[in-house]
Parts: C-alpha cells; sequence; structure tokens
C-alpha cells in the first residue's frame, strides 16, 4: 500500500478529522507537482492530536521532537511565535522517505475539504481556494509557484 494511503488509512481509523494539504493536495487537484512528505491539516483540538499522535504511530511514525500532542495544542501559539513552529513532522526510522508533517498553524475547522477518487480510495483535500490562501502565506518560491498552478486550474 503506498504511503498516503497507510497515513489516511491510521487517520481514518483512529477518527481523526484531516485533509491533505501542501505538495500532495497541489498534484491530487491536477498540477504536476512532485514531492516526498505529505502535510495534512488536523482539526486543532486535543482530542484530534492525540488521535493523529496514536494513529501515526501505529504505522511506524515517530515525532522528530519530544512533543506530546496535548502539550503541542496547549502551547501551540507560543511555539508558532517564539519557536517559528510550522509543522509537527512525524517519519519513519526505517524508511526515511515516509514523513508527514501537520501543519500546526492552520486549523481545519476553518477551511473547506473537497474528497478526490484515487484508484480504489477517496482522500479528503483541502479545497483549492484554502489551499491557495495557505501556500500564499507561506511565501517560498515553491509555494508561489503551486498557487499559480492551482489558479491555472480554476480557469
Amino acid at each position: 500500500m503506498i504511503f498516503i494511503y497507510r497515513v489516511t488509512a491510521a487517520f481514518e481509523s483512529h477518527h481523526v478529522e484531516y485533509a491533505i494539504a501542501g505538495g500532495w493536495a497541489v498534484a491530487l487537484h491536477g498540477a504536476v507537482r512532485g514531492t516526498m512528505d505529505v502535510d495534512f491539516v488536523l482539526e486543532i483540538s486535543k482530542k484530534n492530536f492525540a488521535a493523529a499522535e496514536t494513529a501515526l504511530k501505529s504505522i511506524g511514525l515517530l515525532p522528530r521532537l519530544p512533543l506530546k500532542a496535548d502539550e503541542l495544542v496547549d502551547f501551540r501559539e507560543e511555539y508558532i511565535k517564539n519557536k517559528n513552529l510550522t509543522a509537527w513532522s512525524f517519519y519513519n526510522p526505517t524508511r526515511p522517505s515516509e514523513i508527514v508533517d501537520v501543519i500546526v498553524t492552520s486549523d481545519l475547522k476553518e477551511m473547506r475539504v473537497v474528497n478526490k477518487k484515487v484508484g480504489h480510495r477517496s482522500l479528503k483535500v483541502l479545497a483549492i481556494p484554502d489551499l491557495i490562501e495557505m501556500k500564499q502565506k507561506a511565501g517560498r518560491p515553491q509555494d508561489l509557484e503551486d498557487v499559480r498552478a492551482l489558479k491555472e486550474l480554476q480557469k
């Protein structure tokens, strides 16, 4: 099973409120885009972050930082402001290419989600307008290229 299917299946079995973001979302909307890691936006709550942490650990992923879900939610604004934390990153120590970044600067409660059929699965993906807004805020060269590609898809 490909990595993104394993992660989304783990999220679904642990009842995590999530949507795919980042380069994978751009590609799932139809733009040509390559990326290694899989970015997710979650509903920000202690329950949801704890479920995500459990789900990711259940498929062999470990957090890069020594942060627990409840601690991250409690001190999220402080970590963003004072530590420049944008993502809660998980990795597979036996498969270094398997990386998940949980974007902590955005709350899924404030965003729209669409379902994209991929093979036999339906994946939850951030809607194009919210993905564009998120990428514009990030402002890195690749993000701005993604914005251009997403706007082309909207035409």
